[in-house]
């Protein structure tokens, strides 16, 4: 068993359209005495060299980037490691943009709830089909899934531990897929980091005050709700995530996916502060 003792903030597969406007795909790169851990994994390298045929018609819609430079693969190069050095990756969902770049670490086993692996699996219905790739799905010979009560963690009723990791826990949230979960990490120095996933997609859901919404953040809930699994679920999600952000007796950062203002304000403070 390892904890984490640095965490580095990464983009992993920046889009842009007219319908989001600018987006990123906020990756966690944790590093342990027992190996790098991935929270999520981007766009991987073989999705950019064939995106038609490994990302599909709809992801292109909202025009992905395509820069080697952001996979995951590429920055965990640039700070010295190997793609061998990723032992974990612990997904917050299998969408194309969370799990596609896990190709690039055949050596890492992943992590994700039980309930997500068999909806990408047997991909029923036309909406799971979309989404779930599977060049993507079926690349991973290695799942470790969850499911069950698990224990309590930051007041909410269920987190499962990550098998083989200190510090990192999986918390199921559905709403944007059906075994979507939360991702929350431990660290030494900055408290509580927890990766909501696609449970929500602007900073503006953890305000208090939802009066004021300005047109891109309307548009983008209207686009959370279209694209969610189950609907119902992610107001729920928003409430749960709000009280968490809100509670004053332990330091916790909490974040989405697709945020890139959250994404730049984490990442330029994250550099200075570790060791």
């Amino acid at each position: 068993m390892s904890g984490v003792r640095r965490v580095h903030h990464l983009n992993c597969g920046s889009f842009d359209s007219l319908a989001s406007g600018p987006l990123v795909s906020h990756v966690l790169l944790c590093e342990t005495d027992g190996g790098l851990v991935l929270v999520d994994s981007g766009i991987g390298l073989a999705d950019i060299a064939a995106p038609k045929s490994r990302l599909g018609r709809s992801a292109l819609a909202l025009g992905p980037a395509l820069r080697v430079e952001e996979t995951a693969a590429h920055q965990i190069e640039t700070l010295g490691y190997q793609a061998s050095d990723v032992q974990h990756i612990v997904a917050t969902h299998l969408d194309y943009d969370h799990i596609g770049g896990a190709l690039d670490f055949p050596h890492a086993t992943v992590h994700t709830t039980a309930a997500e692996l068999h909806t990408a699996k047997t991909r029923q219905h036309l909406p799971e089909r979309l989404r779930y790739r599977l060049p993507h799905i079926e690349a991973i010979t290695s799942f470790h899934t969850y499911e069950g009560e698990g224990e309590e963690l930051l007041g909410l009723p269920t987190a499962n531990p990550i098998v083989g990791i200190e510090d990192i826990w999986l918390v199921p949230m559905p709403g944007h897929t059906i075994g979507h979960a939360g991702v929350a990490v431990r660290t030494s120095n900055r408290g509580w980091l927890f990766h909501a996933g696609d449970a929500f997609y602007h900073r503006s859901v953890l305000s208090p005050d939802r009066s004021a919404l300005i047109s891109r953040e309307r548009v983008l809930g209207a686009l959370e709700f279209a694209l969610a699994a189950a609907p119902t679920r992610v107001r729920a999600n928003h409430r749960r995530l709000r009280n968490l952000a809100g509670r004053s007796s332990q330091a916790i950062t909490v974040f989405c996916a697709h945020d890139p203002v959250l994404f730049d304000r984490l990442h330029a403070e994250a550099s200075p502060i570790f060791p």
